[in-house]
C-alpha cells in the first residue's frame, strides 16, 4: 500500500526571515476553505467588520498577558473577566446570588459545570459511591457532556427526542434516579436548532430537587436579543425558576474573539464547587476555575471590548439582520422542490431534509462547488449554523443548492456522497 504521507519535518537548524515565514503561512492558507465568503457552515462567526476589528484590536493589545495572573500581575484582566461575567449574569436574568466564570469555550464550560454539579451532589450527600453518578440529557445534547463523563467516571443517559426534535420531558423524568447529578436541556441544540422545553424540564427537576443545566453555548448570546426584537423565543435562562446553571459561548453569537465562553450559576454556593484548589506543593496554593491554567488574556479583553462596544442595542441590530437572513434562507429552501426545513428552529441553526434526493449526494455536489457541507447523520440533513457571513453569500448558496438538487435528481450518485462529521 502506497504511503502518501509527507516526511516528518525535523527541527529547523536555523531561523528564517520573517518575510519568508509569513509567505509560507499565506501559501499554506491557500488550501483552506473560504470562510470569509460564507462557504463554511460553522467554526467562524461574524457580526460586522467593526465588531471584528475592535475584538481583534483588544485581543492584540493583551496578546502577551496571561489570564492566569489576573489576580496578582494583571488586575486589568481580572477586572475585565469580572465585568464580562457580571454582564452575562444580567443578560440571562440571574438573581443577586448568581456567580460565574469565563472559560476557553463551550466544551470547557460544560466540563466545569458538570464538575460543579458532581461536587455539589457529594457535598449534599446525594452521591451513592456504590454506583456511578449520572447525567440525563436528550440524544441531541452536546458530546462535551460525554467528554466530562469520561473525565469524571460518570454515566451518561441519553434519551430519544420527541417528535418535534425537542427533549422528551417525560422520558427524561423516567431516566433520572437517585444518582442523577444533572439534567440537561439545550437552547438550542446543535443538531436540530430547536430549543428544548426548558420550563417543563425545570418543573420536573424542581419537583425532584435535581440540578438543571441549560446548554446555551450555541445560541445564548443571540436568543435574548432575537426575543427582544419580537421573535418567538421561549424563556430558557435564569428567568425560569429551577434553572441551576447555564453555559453560553461568547465566541459564537457573542461575536467575540476566540477563545471565550461563560459558565454561570444561579447560586454562588454551587458556583463555588467549580474551581480546582490544591495546596500541597512547594509553590503554595494553586486555584483555577478552569481546566487549563494559562489562558490568553486577549480572549478576555476581546470579549470585554465587544460587549462594551455593541451593548444591547448593537446586538439587537445584528440579531434583526441575521434573523431576517435566516427567514430568507428558509424561504429559499422551501422554494426548491423536494427540500424542507427540519422541525421549527427558533434561531440561526437550520437543518434541511429531502424526500426526493440523497442529501449526502447533494452535499458532494456542493463540495465540488467549493462549499464545505454541514450534515446531520440522523436524520440525514444539510446543516448550517448561520452568521452574517452566510447572509452575505445567501444568493450564491441557494443557487448552487438548487442546481445541486436538480443535478442529483437527473443523475443520482454522480458525485458520490459526503460524510457527516462535526470536527
Amino acid at each position: 500500500m502506497k504511503d502518501d504521507r509527507k516526511p516528518r519535518p525535523g527541527f529547523p537548524a536555523a531561523g528564517l526571515p520573517r518575510e519568508q515565514v509569513m509567505a509560507e503561512l499565506e501559501a499554506a492558507r491557500g488550501g483552506d476553505a473560504d470562510w470569509r465568503g460564507g462557504r463554511v457552515p460553522l467554526f467562524v462567526f461574524k457580526g460586522s467588520d467593526a465588531v471584528s476589528d475592535i475584538g481583534q484590536a483588544a485581543f492584540d493589545a493583551y496578546f502577551h498577558e496571561n489570564a492566569l495572573g489576573g489576580a496578582r500581575a494583571f488586575p486589568s484582566v481580572g477586572g475585565f473577566e469580572r465585568d464580562v461575567v457580571a454582564m452575562a449574569l444580567d443578560l440571562f436574568g440571574a438573581p443577586e446570588t448568581g456567580a460565574g466564570f469565563m472559560t476557553s469555550g463551550g466544551s470547557e464550560s460544560i466540563v466545569m459545570a458538570v464538575k460543579a454539579a458532581r461536587d455539589w451532589a457529594r457535598q449534599q450527600g446525594r452521591s451513592n459511591r456504590s454506583a456511578p453518578a449520572n447525567i440525563v440529557l436528550p440524544e441531541s445534547g452536546h458530546p462535551a457532556f460525554d467528554k466530562a463523563a469520561v473525565l469524571m467516571d460518570l454515566e451518561v443517559r441519553r434519551v430519544p427526542v420527541a417528535a418535534d426534535w425537542r427533549a422528551d420531558v417525560a422520558a427524561m423524568d423516567a431516566a433520572a434516579d437517585g444518582n442523577t447529578i444533572m439534567v440537561v436541556g439545550s437552547a438550542p441544540c446543535f443538531p436540530f436548532g430547536v430549543i428544548d422545553p426548558i420550563a417543563a424540564l425545570a418543573d420536573m427537576t424542581r419537583a425532584r430537587d435535581l440540578w438543571l443545566h441549560v446548554d446555551a453555548c450555541v445560541g445564548g448570546y443571540l436568543a435574548p436579543f432575537a426575543r427582544a426584537n419580537g421573535r418567538p423565543v421561549p424563556a430558557f435562562d435564569f428567568s425560569v425558576p429551577g434553572v441551576t446553571s447555564l453555559t453560553a459561548d461568547l465566541h459564537k453569537y457573542g461575536f467575540c474573539p476566540k477563545p471565550a465562553s461563560t459558565v454561570l450559576y444561579a447560586d454562588a454556593r454551587r458556583a463555588a464547587c467549580q474551581p480546582f484548589a490544591f495546596d500541597c506543593w512547594p509553590s503554595g496554593p494553586f486555584t483555577t476555575a478552569t481546566v487549563v491554567g494559562t489562558r490568553p488574556a486577549g480572549g478576555v479583553a476581546g470579549a470585554w471590548a465587544v460587549l462594551r462596544h455593541l451593548g444591547a442595542a448593537g446586538y439587537r441590530e445584528i440579531a434583526r439582520e441575521l434573523m431576517a437572513g435566516v427567514d430568507r434562507y428558509r424561504a429559499g429552501v422551501a422554494a426548491i422542490p423536494g427540500l424542507n426545513v427540519l422541525g421549527d428552529p427558533e434561531l440561526a441553526i437550520v437543518a434541511v431534509q429531502s424526500n426526493v434526493v440523497d442529501v449526502f449526494a447533494v452535499a458532494a455536489r456542493l463540495q465540488v462547488r467549493q462549499w464545505v457541507p454541514g450534515l446531520l447523520r440522523r436524520p440525514p440533513a444539510l446543516h448550517r449554523m448561520m452568521s452574517m457571513l452566510h447572509v452575505q453569500s445567501m444568493d450564491d448558496y441557494l443557487a448552487d443548492l438548487e442546481a445541486a438538487v436538480s443535478e442529483e435528481r437527473a443523475d443520482p450518485g454522480g458525485f458520490g456522497r459526503s460524510r457527516a462529521r462535526y470536527s
